[in-house]
């Protein structure tokens, strides 16, 4: 999983897979789901991501820090 920030469009991605996006669903004002070929999720955009969250915080728990390491 990778996290992208563009300042200038104000845009948060979640990549949570490499495969590209063939389809996409707006969920919520500014949330954008992306789907791949076999409906499978691999990103979540979103949109004005300041007014959402704060953007300069990012905290990590329960995570496999042993397969952290193989990657």
């Amino acid at each position: 999983m990778k996290l992208s920030y563009d300042k200038a469009t104000d845009s948060l991605y979640i990549h949570l897979s490499n495969t590209p996006s063939v389809d996409s669903d707006e969920v919520a004002d500014g949330v954008v789901l992306d789907f791949d070929s076999n409906g499978v999720l691999v990103g979540i955009d979103v949109q004005h991501a300041s007014q959402k969250t704060d953007i300069n915080s990012v905290s990590l728990s329960h995570l496999p820090l042993q397969d952290l390491n193989a990657a």
